[in-house]
């Protein structure tokens, strides 16, 4: 991140020796930091001398981060609020966005990902802080302004959703075993959707929803996500949750983009109902629903897994034709062939990691 100049940030933690790095690094960067062990003394803090950047736990006697998010948010709305929290607190840390945090870590966190947050975090401030601005002109100039208006407020809209996709990536960053699954799920399910004749609206969704289709794993215990042998059937269960985890993780962000998050509800539904989570028949589920299963399950065949090697691809092929019909829809499988005649092109290799195509506001 850019030398800050002295720019005042305030670390909250009630372990002192991550809130040690933490301010190291900050400092490092040209921040003047201050510290803080608890909630309590924080808010001290701020009153003594309001900082624009906080950096807080989410887990903390006395008063938790969630709590002084809130306080925060309603006195000082202009700071901009890291949170920090372990894996386990994906259901808070999406709350505490929610209530104002701009972003947030994940423990174990690296420096380069806690400096990437923390710039990400402020240029949402300064963003913020525009917007402000031209809010309190448009009482003078509102014609004038309500274009700059619009185009800043999407710019944050894609930002905020911008932070979604850091998620996905982040999780298949820390898992040797998910790396580029989310990317190459998208790249097969785009091709079989061009195969299908799908319209260029319906298949950038599919695009997104491929992005996105997992990011419910970084709410299943990693012991068992990393497990070198085959899973019980609570194990499996516990896997599968990851479908309903990262619905409710996507509703409050894209409350209008309700395929994307079918998408990654059901992609683990069947043709003949034994799917997971709802049971349901995978016919009654809108067509890019099914396309993404069935990339998803190509990929997942011939891909590497902690109890087992990847599958070659004949193998998963003569899955994919023998469970047409059954597991899946017969129309997508064909569409899947149709899209790789040549099988010597499989599986792809990862496609590059760039910005997910943007989806169409409404």
């Amino acid at each position: 991140m850019p030398g800050q100049n002295g720019l005042s940030c305030l670390v909250v933690d009630d372990e002192p020796r991550l809130r040690r790095v933490l301010v190291q690094l900050l400092e490092s960067d040209g921040f003047e930091v201050r510290e803080a062990g608890t909630g309590v003394e924080a808010l001290q803090a701020m009153e003594t001398n309001p900082a624009p950047l906080v950096i807080s736990d989410l887990r903390m006697p006395q008063m938790d981060g969630a709590s002084l998010l809130r306080h925060l948010t309603q006195r000082w709305p202009d700071t901009a609020v890291v949170m920090v929290s372990a894996v386990a607190d994906v259901d808070m840390a999406v709350k505490c966005l929610h209530l104002g945090a701009l972003d947030y870590v994940s423990k174990p966190f690296n420096l380069d990902e806690v400096r990437a947050r923390v710039d990400q975090a402020l240029q949402r401030r300064s963003l913020r802080l525009e917007i402000k601005t031209y809010q309190q002109q448009l009482e003078d100039a509102k014609r004038q302004l309500e274009a700059k208006v619009q185009v800043q407020a999407l710019r944050i809209e894609e930002q905020f959703r911008g932070g979604v996709d850091a998620l996905a990536q982040a999780l298949e960053e820390k898992d040797a075993y998910l790396r580029g699954h989310s990317l190459r799920v998208a790249e097969y399910a785009i091709h079989i959707a061009r195969q299908l004749g799908l319209d260029t609206q319906t298949i950038e969704t599919i695009e997104r929803g491929g992005h996105l289709h997992d990011i419910g794993k970084i709410g299943v215990r990693e012991e068992v996500l990393h497990k070198p042998d085959r899973l019980t059937r609570e194990e499996y269960h516990h896997i599968m949750e990851h479908t309903i985890i990262g619905a409710r993780i996507l509703e409050p962000f894209m409350p209008d983009r309700q395929l994307i998050i079918a998408i990654v509800r059901s992609h683990h539904e069947r043709l003949d109902g034994k799917g997971l989570p709802d049971g349901v028949r995978a016919e009654t589920l809108p067509l890019p629903v099914r396309i993404v299963s069935v990339a998803d399950a190509f990929d997942a065949m011939t891909s590497k897994r902690p109890y087992r090697d990847a599958l070659h691809r004949e193998r998963a092929l003569e899955e994919l034709r023998r469970q047409s019909g059954i597991q899946w829809d017969p129309v997508v499988v064909d569409g899947f062939f149709q899209a790789y005649p040549d099988v010597d092109q499989l599986p792809i290799a990862t496609p590059s990691a760039s910005a997910p195509t943007a989806v169409p506001l409404d």
